[in-house]
């Protein structure tokens, strides 16, 4: 059975979306299905960040109606042939999504791919309830911005039923140099959210670039937070990777 991870955080702005687009690539780049699930009902812009706009047709309520299956509504990235699409609907709010006909969704999910991310939206409202419906575990985005650090801190505090080294911390956009002038560490974010350490993105001035061209970052000879996503999708996989360090 396959591993549904909801990607989360409590303040706009992370790059939550970007993980789950590029932690995504990355564990279908390993050979395994994988499915990036848009749960931002309403606002939806993950099949941007995967460079797959205007190539889902159907969303996830479509399979919930039984309108169609998920075989027909979950798109096939045109560049990875192990990754998918399962987009939201966009004229709707969670709180309109039945939370129990969602959750019937992932015992399928789980049978036809190895891991689902799921693309919750920021903060702690209807939307993020929604995504945890489906969850095994979770991901924590967060940056060293003592807001940012500090809503994590209440994200966790919602996540508490999830079992012990079920949740994780992902720190992204870090650089040494404002690290230095904040006196801030990493250790500091671990601290202050409470979380295991699942890894750190540096910023890369690139990736703006990348996505302007609707091209994926791990589609590109990118080897810097390209890198640092491979790495975070090993560990998600079970496996022993040590922490990049930030230049």
């Amino acid at each position: 059975m396959g591993h549904t991870v909801a990607v989360v955080s409590g303040k706009g702005g992370t790059g939550k979306t970007s993980f789950t687009a590029n932690a995504g690539m990355a564990l279908a780049q390993l050979g395994h299905p994988t499915l990036c699930l848009d749960c931002d009902v309403g606002l939806r812009n993950l099949d941007i960040a995967l460079a797959m706009t205007d190539r889902a047709m159907m969303d996830f309520t479509d399979v919930m109606s039984g309108r169609c299956s998920l075989e027909e509504a979950a798109v096939r990235h045109p560049e990875q042939k192990n990754l998918f699409l399962l987009t939201a609907p966009a004229r709707s709010g969670a709180a309109d999504i039945d939370r129990a006909a969602f959750r019937e969704l992932f015992p399928q999910i789980k049978e036809k791919f190895d891991y689902c991310l799921i693309d919750a939206p920021a903060g702690l409202g209807s939307g993020f309830q929604l995504a945890l419906t489906g969850a095994d575990r979770a991901v924590v985005v967060t940056t060293t911005e003592a807001s940012s650090l500090r809503d994590a801190q209440r994200t966790v505090m919602e996540l508490h039923w999830l079992g012990r080294g079920q949740v994780h911390l992902v720190v992204n956009r870090c650089r040494r140099k404002l690290l230095k002038s904040l006196h801030q560490t990493i250790d500091d974010a671990i601290d202050s959210a409470g979380l295991p350490l699942l890894g750190v993105i540096p910023e890369d001035e690139t990736m703006p670039l990348y996505a302007g061209r609707g091209v994926p970052l791990l589609c590109t000879d990118n080897n810097c937070a390209a890198k640092a996503y491979r790495n975070i999708a090993k560990r998600m996989d079970g496996r022993r990777v040590a922490l990049m360090k930030i230049r």
